[in-house]
């Protein structure tokens, strides 16, 4: 969108301003705006233009009976646009130019993805970069997106944007090679912000270069993950003077195809019409009034921070493990709650307590090793709890480490042995393994071999 221009020939950027408050001094009240709008940028194909500032009322005047175009993007909210005030922009703009039958499409340009090299424009307090943490299907992105939506909204139902219409978000290009987190965690923000548009029941947009942030888009929408919400609308941003909405060499022609794309072909420069000049970007549309889709379920956020301070090394290696139930070994439960939250199946505190979430987490671990589902832990189950996460090294004399321990608990639940956890492959654990491989008919050897750690992760005692 509309910025100084780079050496690059990718989307330029365009902003406003910082606060929101700056932003949007309402001439008018927002519903009686609202009640005589129409749906933007509603149906539509032909030329646009997108410029930093909104315009003032002369010079939409003057373009609009003297240049070719119909619509204009404005930027409407987002902590990281390049302009710091929009003076023009009110209510009042924008019932007038719907009236006079220009098209508008809103944008904001909020949180960049987190790889970009020109952001945060401002600090990171200011305007943060998507987060990039990919845990919990990169939740911490997904909550940037859902508030940019719920600010956008805000701000267009203040300027008399109805709902209906599409709200475009710009994020600018970045390397898309860099970094598979980058990428990722700015698709899940841009499914969530395409997703709460459409509960607060608003179309979704997305502005981006053509080749990062629209191939990626292209790439997920072909190949969607369970609860990703795909953009109502994109926008290429592709400066290769060809008045269209095709870029056939960064995304085929097939997504988005029903009247659903902007094409920015055109980067920063001054054009004059009826003797007003504006520094401008040239876009082509095609675009069609559609029904708001349904907002869907999320993935699951985080739950509140999980109290796990009593698990310690101490705390889970015990001399044995048997039958463990609500009735049964009380003094069992630290250690199978420990074990079971470090696999995230257990994600409340860890209190010692047999409860319900026990019960599920044990019954889940059980449904993913293909062990009968039970109301109880057996000694199966406690065999193969012990030895998730190890790998299938051969452990000898010697050997030390978390596999030594992993396998010293799994011998306490297989045998009785009763070996004290030291993490330390030491002769009386030499002499449990050779007791083990008897039992298992195995070659008699004082080793823990990848065949062994199999019959271990399966549950056999």
């Amino acid at each position: 969108m509309r910025r100084p221009r780079l050496h690059t020939g990718i989307a330029a950027i365009a902003g406003a301003a910082l606060a929101l408050s700056a932003l949007v001094s309402i001439a008018n009240s927002p519903s009686e705006a609202a009640a005589a709008n129409p749906v933007t940028p509603g149906n539509f194909t032909g030329l646009g233009f997108d410029q930093c500032n909104a315009p003032s009322q002369h010079a939409m005047d003057v373009w609009k009976s003297k240049s070719p175009f119909s619509a204009v993007g404005i930027y409407i909210s987002g902590n990281s646009r390049f302009c710091k005030e929009q003076k023009n922009l009110t209510s009042t703009w924008v019932r007038n130019q719907l009236a006079k039958g220009w098209h508008l499409l809103p944008i904001t340009l909020g949180p960049q993805a987190n790889c970009s090299t020109r952001f945060p424009r401002y600090g990171a307090t200011i305007d943060p970069t998507i987060r990039p943490s990919s845990a919990y299907t990169y939740a911490k992105a997904r909550a940037q997106g859902r508030a940019e939506a719920a600010k956008a909204v805000a701000a267009a139902k203040a300027l008399g944007i109805v709902p209906g219409s599409t709200l475009f978000y710009d994020i600018e290009g970045w390397d898309a090679k860099k970094s598979t987190a980058c990428n990722r965690s700015a698709m899940w923000f841009l499914s969530s912000w395409s997703n709460e548009l459409h509960r607060l029941r608003y179309l979704s947009g997305v502005y981006s270069s053509v080749g990062s942030g629209i191939k990626l888009l292209d790439k997920v929408r072909k190949s969607p993950p369970a609860h990703y919400v795909v953009a109502d609308m994109i926008w290429l941003a592709r400066w290769d003077g060809k008045a269209n909405t095709s870029s056939t060499q960064y995304i085929p022609d097939t997504g988005w195809a029903n009247h659903q794309r902007v094409k920015q072909y055109q980067g920063g420069h001054n054009e004059k019409h009826g003797g007003v000049t504006i520094n401008i970007d040239r876009n082509y549309l095609d675009v069609r009034t559609r029904a708001v889709p349904r907002h869907i379920a999320e993935p699951a956020d985080p739950p509140g921070p999980q109290d796990t301070s009593k698990c310690t090394r101490t705390s889970i290696s015990r001399y044995a493990y048997r039958r463990t139930s609500k009735k049964e070994n009380h003094a069992l439960v630290v250690p199978l709650q420990c074990l079971l939250a470090q696999q995230h199946r257990y994600t409340v505190d860890v209190t010692g307590n047999w409860n319900p979430k026990t019960l599920a987490a044990v019954q889940s671990f059980q449904r993913s090793i293909g062990h009968p589902v039970r109301t109880y832990v057996t000694r199966s189950d406690w065999v193969a709890l012990v030895t998730i996460g190890s790998s299938t090294r051969v452990l000898r004399a010697g050997s030390t480490g978390p596999d030594v321990i992993r396998f010293q608990r799994a011998m306490n639940a297989a045998t009785k042995r009763h070996l004290k956890v030291t993490g330390k492959f030491n002769p009386s654990t030499e002499r449990a393994a050779l007791a083990y491989r008897k039992k298992m008919h195995l070659l008699r050897k004082a080793t823990v071999n990848p065949t062994m750690w199999r019959l271990l992760h399966r549950g056999r005692w």
